[in-house]
């Protein structure tokens, strides 16, 4: 198993923690659908994939999980409230144009919305930009800037910054060190590498 590819079991793990067995769940940019088919594997929940890729969605039916093709915004407008008890952005939110609107949309079709993010604001990233004047290179951001996709990161501080000004409620919220496996329980928005959120709206 690649390191990143082990970074990728640790979001794993936290989200299944917080899902319920039976849940309904969409699952918003879910690539290939390994967390989608991870779910159903450990959970049994009843999963739904959504990916602009084609090639991905390939990858799902290949793996026996139920994914649409499309854009997020879209496709969230096509349920009714409440459709899904979680909707899950698992790395999607900063490749999302207004993303601000995109999270409401999402906790309007689901009850509770989990999001995983890269942390911009991890020490690493600081010291990359601070003494080389650019975006650090390793497995997480594997490509120079003109071979990825547009970006919006964002750092712990600045998505609890959103939170508080959306009145979102944190369910939960966990930490992950630079490694991706070990927990990060202090300075979070300086020493986490990755972080995952629980988010429902006040009713």
């Amino acid at each position: 198993m690649s390191p990143i590819d082990k970074k990728r079991l640790a979001d794993f793990q936290v989200i299944a923690q917080w899902v319920e067995p039976g849940e309904r769940v969409l699952d918003l940019g879910c690539g290939r659908g390994v967390l989608l088919e991870y779910l159903k594997q450990k959970k049994s929940i009843y999963g739904v994939g959504v990916d602009i890729d084609f090639d991905k969605i390939l990858s799902c039916v290949k793996r026996s999980v139920p994914a649409y093709q499309g854009d997020a915004r879209t496709i969230l407008a096509t349920f009714p409230d409440g459709a899904f008890d979680r909707v899950i952005f698992s790395r999607t939110v900063e490749q999302l144009d207004d993303a601000g609107t995109i999270l409401a949309e999402g906790l309007r079709v689901g009850k509770q919305v989990t999001v995983g993010f890269v942390n911009k604001g991890f020490w690493v990233n600081r010291l990359c930009t601070l003494f080389k004047g650019r975006r650090v290179i390793n497995e997480v951001y594997p490509k120079p800037w003109y071979e990825t996709q547009p970006t919006n990161s964002f750092s712990v501080n600045e998505f609890e910054e959103y939170c508080n000004a959306r009145k979102l409620v944190i369910e939960n919220r966990a930490f992950l060190a630079g490694d991706w496996r070990s927990e990060c329980s202090v300075f979070p928005n300086l020493l986490a590498g990755y972080a995952i959120y629980d988010l429902s709206s006040i009713d």
